[in-house]
């Protein structure tokens, strides 16, 4: 699916104009990729994550010659899928949410304590 194909489609989903889709969808990427060119990752529950990691300098090989050369450090994007969109992908149920933990009941009131007895 082409960046006109996605438009379309949510745009039908949405109920909303290709142009408007077209507007959020252009926005939606210049955030991400400004945040993320920050350094601070972006994360769409069920969805996944954008974030930004540094490779390592390492060592690598000119294909054509085979001569070693160096390859520097560098930051690069990386998107790593949510467990909605792994069971999606899959074919398989999202799993259930959990039920929430009950929570332990108020504590009650201190009640005046009356004084401790004195030991003579």
């Amino acid at each position: 699916m082409n960046k006109a194909e996605l438009i379309e489609a949510v745009a039908e989903r949405a109920e909303l104009s290709k142009a408007a889709v077209n507007k959020a969808i252009d926005a939606m990427t210049d955030v991400i990729t400004t945040v993320i060119s920050k350094g601070t990752p972006v994360a769409l529950i069920g969805f996944g994550t954008f974030k930004s990691v540094t490779r390592a300098a390492r060592t690598g090989k000119n294909p054509k010659t085979g001569a070693p050369l160096k390859i520097a450090a560098k930051a690069v994007p990386k998107f790593t899928a949510g467990a909605g969109l792994k069971a999606a992908v899959a074919g398989k149920k999202p799993a259930a949410k959990k039920a929430a933990v009950a929570k332990k009941p108020a504590a009650k009131p201190a009640a005046a304590k009356k004084p401790a007895a004195k030991k003579k």
